[in-house]
């Protein structure tokens, strides 16, 4: 036989093996690849911005709606690798519903926390475009926060405790 059986009765260990979380969140970004949330055009929309990573050929134009200073229509169009259009649509899926205010203290890492997994110095740009994108449709808008940045490394380090 040669299969050793697991705690679960009858489930060989050759057959079930468990995923590292950063397999899962790789699924997890391939998901939102291959079937990106809010991915349309904004036919209304109050604002829109196209950014675009000009080293890999990365593209997104990103369109916001807004009533009553909330965030009702977002959609983003666009093409590049899974991790800039991953976080197109984790990022629209943040925002939709959200007053401007709220949206606008939005940091680049928050975004890179909803991505879930490093990412590399290299590939920083492509998961941070829909973040510049974001905060040019504030600007036209009038509500971008002037402190906020897409760059994570120039946000100030978090104080430590007994500092």
């Amino acid at each position: 036989m040669g299969s050793i059986l697991t705690p679960l009765v009858g489930i060989a260990v050759s057959r079930y093996t468990r995923m590292s979380m950063d397999d899962l969140y790789r699924d997890y970004i391939l998901e939102h690849y291959r079937r990106p949330h809010n991915f349309g055009i904004v036919e209304d929309a109050d604002a829109s911005y196209e950014g675009a990573n000009p080293l890999c050929g990365d593209r997104i134009t990103l369109m916001l709606g807004v009533k009553d200073g909330i965030v009702d229509r977002v959609g983003f169009t666009g093409r590049g690798c899974a991790i800039s259009q991953a976080s197109a649509s984790l990022l629209t899926d943040e925002i939709k519903g959200k007053p401007l205010t709220e949206v606008a203290s939005i940091r680049a890492d928050d975004l890179l926390d909803l991505l879930g997994i490093d990412i590399s110095p290299a590939r920083l740009k492509c998961a941070m475009l829909s973040h510049e994108s974001l905060q040019h449709v504030l600007g036209d808008l009038g509500a971008a926060d002037p402190g906020n940045t897409s760059d994570p490394a120039s946000a100030p380090a978090p104080e430590r405790a007994g500092a």
